[in-house]
């Protein structure tokens, strides 16, 4: 095999073209084609059009304001579990933020469809509890605040999984010469601790904004009944009703989201420009606080919390699969397992989703992993001066909302492929690519992660031994990488079973995705319906999580999120 001319760089020459046609194939084609759309749009009086429309601001003003209020209720909920699980002597914090996680997983038309089982005057579980409202009450949950709060839900997680690495990163000695200058316990937290985690804090909002500005599960089944629309259910409205103009429209909607992503961004940098928060001293596992004669009453309102946000939507989903009918009281007479076996064994399309986004899911994972390995390598042993750039490239298809990359996509594969005229629209095909564009981050990261780990004398021995680059991948670096390698399949895997951004644009006849088939069912009316295909999504998720939770002692630091 062919090897870099430059002895000192043991890659073959092929690599670096390899990475380079990669990230660009899944990253820079399809944001530029949407790029492109957008400015020959804008050029030729699209944008005038549509910014007169007086449904786009109201679109533009219910997207910030229930992000921005989603943002608010996940920093206070992520924020308060991720003090309390890090500097106080809580027992059970494993358990506790494992399941603390459980709600970012679940994809979110299912907890939406979980909160809407658990609240308002057809829900199975409060009818039978007694406790449902009478019959003709509103939703509270088809509102602004009902999207927002369930905004913080899916979300607080991020902001804890941020403001957790920053409390993680405190120097121990600077929280010991504090206490030994005798300040209290709430002096130290206030004076120390919560000053030099502001930029974890502030990281975690803007992720949180930026994911509340993108979602579309939840404002789709909560807003569009509501005549409540956001920026992502406006595209996917506009798509419906598709006319002429609709990629333009849709191209300069995507832009506009993709802005607003950006400004969140740019508001955390903002509020962190000037401020020096460079510490001295070892980091690690700050001192635990104790909470003394206040440990028994925290530690009950964080059980309280998870059973609020966690066990009753799940018991309520559970309760509604089991009812006959949406809005029929659940009792011993009325129970029955109709639903699963209606979309187990009679629902063709139901087997359909459940199929292909198990196939899709599967070769997103594993054909990701040859991609990401040989990237991965790229990455950490290269020494090539684009090697930052191309990290940054790799990540962009991930920040962005899904809706804006489906939308690309769409633009970039609309007509059929120059040369081999071959059209992947409509197809398959086209969200498998979509996916590999999406997921590319999250398979990438684990294994530079394992990478970066590995030393290099045990690779430079086997080369200096006469091994080639195939040899050396073979028997050396991807049997050290295994453990990080199943981890990303399993990552890249439960994300991608569980997606509805992507493919809700990017479907048709026959490749319905489980996301899909969720919100077409309880867009059709088949609540118990779309229940029974929820639970076991949930099923599936924790099962995941459980195998992630069981490798993770063997994994790299960062591997599995949950886990500090």
């Amino acid at each position: 095999m062919a090897q870099s001319g430059n002895r000192g760089n043991s890659q073959p020459r092929w690599l670096f073209p390899f990475v380079v046609t990669a990230i660009f194939c899944l990253s820079v084609l399809p944001l530029g084609r949407l790029a492109a759309t957008g400015i020959a749009s804008a050029m030729q009086g699209g944008a005038r059009q549509l910014l007169s429309d007086p449904a786009l601001w109201q679109a533009v003003y219910d997207t910030l304001t229930t992000s921005f209020f989603g943002m608010i209720a996940a920093v206070l909920l992520g924020g308060g579990f991720a003090l309390l699980l890090t500097l106080f002597d809580i027992r059970g914090k494993a358990v506790l933020g494992f399941l603390f996680m459980l709600p970012t997983m679940i994809p979110p038309q299912v907890t939406a469809l979980a909160w809407i089982g658990m609240t308002g005057p057809s829900s199975a579980l409060l009818k039978a509890l007694g406790l449902a409202p009478p019959l003709g009450s509103p939703q509270p949950l088809y509102s602004v605040g009902g999207i927002a709060l369930l905004y913080g839900v899916q979300n607080a997680a991020l902001v804890y999984l941020s403001l957790r690495a920053g409390l993680l990163a405190l120097p121990r000695d600077a929280v010991e010469a504090a206490r030994l200058s005798g300040a209290s316990s709430w002096q130290v937290l206030k004076d120390v601790v919560l000053p030099l985690s502001l930029p974890g804090l502030a990281a975690g909002a803007a992720i949180a904004f930026v994911s509340c500005v993108g979602n579309f599960g939840i404002p789709a089944i909560l807003g569009i009944p509501a005549s409540i629309y956001t920026l992502p259910t406006l595209i996917y409205s506009k798509f419906a009703a598709f006319g002429p103009g609709t990629f333009a429209d849709v191209s300069l909607l995507s832009g506009m989201i993709a802005i607003l992503s950006v400004v969140g961004l740019s508001v955390e940098e903002r509020v962190l420009r000037g401020r020096d928060y460079r510490v001295i001293g070892l980091s690690g596992q700050v001192a635990v606080f104790r909470l003394g004669g206040l440990r028994y009453p925290v530690e009950m309102a964080l059980w309280l919390t998870i059973f609020v946000i966690l066990v009753m939507p799940l018991t309520a989903l559970v309760a509604s699969s089991l009812a006959p009918a949406y809005g029929v009281p659940l009792s011993p007479a009325t129970v029955t397992i109709k639903a699963y076996e209606e979309i187990l064994f009679r629902q063709a399309v139901t087997r359909t989703a459940f199929t292909n986004s198990i196939t899709l899911s599967l070769a997103t994972a594993f054909g990701l992993l040859v991609v990401t390995v040989l990237t991965g390598y790229f990455l950490v042993r290269g020494r090539s001066r684009f090697a930052p750039v191309l990290s940054a490239l790799a990540e962009i298809p991930y920040a962005l909302p899904g809706i804006v990359l489906a939308v690309a996509f769409i633009l970039l594969f609309a007509a059929p492929i120059p040369i081999v005229g071959i059209s992947i629209y409509g197809t398959i095909w086209i969200i498998l690519i979509a996916y590999f564009s999406s997921f590319f981050a999250v398979s990438l990261k684990p294994v530079v992660s394992a990478f970066r780990q590995l030393d290099p004398s045990l690779e430079e021995a086997a080369r200096l031994s006469g091994a080639g680059f195939g040899r050396r991948l073979a028997d050396i670096l991807v049997p050290l990488v295994a453990p990080a390698a199943g981890a990303s399949v399993i990552l890249v895997f439960l994300i991608a079973c569980n997606e509805l951004t992507v493919s809700a644009l990017l479907w048709s006849a026959g490749t319905q995705t489980l996301g899909v088939a969720i919100y077409n069912l309880d867009d059709s009316g088949s609540f118990n319906l779309a229940a029974a295909l929820s639970v076991l999504v949930v099923i599936m998720v924790v099962v995941m999580m459980l195998a992630l939770e069981l490798m993770a002692k063997r994994l790299p630091k960062g591997v599995v999120p949950w886990r500090s």
